[in-house]
């Protein structure tokens, strides 16, 4: 319990962090290099690989999604370090042949990504 609770700060601290700290491009670059082929440029669930994915992609501008970004400030970033779904996304690369190089995520990657799409999903109303 004790871990868990360690965790979720740290989780929390890598999206509570100034704007300042973020750098858009990396975000930027990082979503459109590894999050796009599912997710899409406008992260509405429109990758070429959205709907070859068990259950599909979800598009994250929904107001449900809004709604648990605002309650869960790090569900981007636990949703990339805690996998919910298992295997889903190495799986659905390796079915449609998809090769993402493996990536080591430093802390401010993970601000970048989350600063990037949460300010993508705000935009889309």
């Amino acid at each position: 319990m004790k871990v868990l609770f360690i965790a979720s700060l740290g989780i929390l601290a890598l999206v509570q962090t100034p704007l300042s700290f973020a750098d858009n491009a990396n975000g930027k670059t990082l979503y459109s290099q590894r999050c796009a082929v599912c997710h899409g440029a406008d992260i509405k669930g429109t990758g070429p690989l959205a709907n070859k994915s068990n259950p599909p992609t979800p598009n994250l501008t929904t107001s449900a999604f809004k709604k648990r970004l605002n309650d869960y400030p790090g569900v981007i970033v636990s949703s990339i370090i805690l996998r919910p779904n298992g295997d889903l996304i190495p799986r659905t690369l390796q079915e449609n042949g998809v090769k993402i190089p493996p990536h080591a995520w430093s802390i401010k990657d993970l601000r970048d990504l989350h600063q990037y799409m949460s300010g993508v999903i705000s935009k889309n109303r």
